[in-house]
């Protein structure tokens, strides 16, 4: 870090920050306020700041280099629960998983499965959008988000929404940031929608050497009358295999297995199901655990899925996809990319979209994308470059 700059941070900041191993310098505010006059300080100065809560997710778009860091993870804890009321406002930087603790003790939960629970933070998880099988039932997590506190990037402390559902008006802003890796505004504290955690869950597997006939099989429960919680397609050069759970009284899933198995029939599967660990929806986590190799996110309807996840088995890849059309598709060679297995993904995803998670992009940012940034951060001082485009 330039002496200069250094030197400034010391007299005129007012809070304290420690250097990293690269010569950061790290500020970890606790409280919204002191969010607002580190970024006041920041876009004063024309400093670019990245907005870092875990970490997790840190890969995922262009590496952000800056002189000043604003570290989320002190603010934690949940700040009201009112579970009459099925709402919850949490601090962004709370773990995932110490939330949904808080929330269990009311039998209560934010019905989302993100990657990494107990590791990734609540502003983390909204930043980059990340929602997994429970999409199916419960919505993406735009749906369950009904108020938000946010910094925006000259200092203001903006709220968007509400605290009770019934009662939310004015524009959806918190939308706007949901996925907009901090370049827009620094998530200070989120309200959430409630579910209640079922009582009685069952997974099951079922698995075939083709895609075609579980691809028929799953969108039969999708048509169907089943209580579906999660339903994934997952796709290796081993085997193509479906999961799907359940979420009813136990009564309901004696009867519910048996028009599993007639469905499966009908789809043309032999192949019995098979009882499954509740983890298994977590398992396009291991894509992305893995070292090195190329990840990319697409979108895609629901009739595209076996086909598509047979495209990537036979350009060398492996894909877990949500029953709502998500995949997420990894290529162990990078230097396959983005030729052939790129151009399979695009012929899967149709009129889907395809993000780049692991590899860089180069696709220039959209007109909208570039006016909006400037209406919300004039300096670009936001995490610059992280968003896909350069943004």
């Amino acid at each position: 870090m330039p002496p200069a700059i250094l030197e400034d941070l010391r007299t005129s900041l007012g809070l304290p920050f420690v250097l990293n191993d690269e010569g950061r310098a790290i500020v970890s505010p606790q409280t919204t306020e002191q969010v607002a006059l580190v970024t006041r300080y920041a876009n004063d100065r024309k400093l670019n700041l990245e907005i870092r809560g875990a970490g997790t997710q840190s890969t995922w778009g262009n590496p952000v280099h800056t002189h000043l860091i604003l570290d989320t993870t002190s603010l934690t804890g949940v700040q009201s629960h009112s579970w009459q009321d099925l709402t919850a406002t949490v601090s962004a930087g709370t773990p995932w998983s110490t939330m949904q603790q808080a929330l269990a003790q009311h039998h209560q939960q934010v019905a989302l499965d993100p990657l990494w629970p107990t590791r990734a933070t609540v502003g983390g998880i909204i930043a980059t959008n990340d929602s997994g099988a429970l999409r199916l039932k419960y919505g993406s997590l735009r749906d369950l988000i009904i108020g938000m506190t946010i910094v925006l990037a000259d200092g203001t402390i903006a709220k968007s929404g509400g605290k009770v559902v019934k009662n939310v008006a004015g524009y959806d802003l918190h939308k706007l940031m949901t996925g907009a890796f901090g370049t827009l505004g620094i998530i200070a504290d989120v309200t959430f929608r409630l579910h209640p955690l079922p009582s009685y869950t069952l997974a099951l597997t079922i698995t075939a050497p083709t895609a075609e006939n579980l691809g028929k099989l799953l969108l039969s429960i999708l048509n169907s009358q089943l209580s579906t919680q999660s339903l994934q397609l997952r796709a290796t050069r081993e085997t193509f295999a479906l999961d799907i759970q359940l979420a009813t009284l136990p009564e309901a899933l004696t009867l519910q297995s048996a028009t599993l198995e007639a469905l499966a029939k009908q789809s043309g599967l032999t192949a019995p199901w098979q009882p499954a660990p509740d983890t298994i929806f977590a398992t396009r986590q291991h894509l992305l655990d893995q070292p090195g190799g190329a990840v990319f996110k697409a979108t895609m309807l629901p009739s595209a899925i076996a086909q598509a996840s047979a495209e990537i088995v036979n350009s060398g890849g492996s894909a877990v996809t949500q029953a709502t059309g998500i995949m997420f598709a990894r290529f162990n060679n990078p230097s396959q990319t983005p030729s052939p297995a790129l151009t399979a993904l695009v012929k899967a995803a149709g009129n889907g979209s395809i993000t780049v998670l692991r590899q860089p992009s180069h696709t220039p940012a959209s007109i909208l994308a570039q006016t909006i940034k400037s209406k919300f951060d004039p300096h670009h001082i936001l995490n610059p470059g992280h968003f896909p485009g350069g943004l």
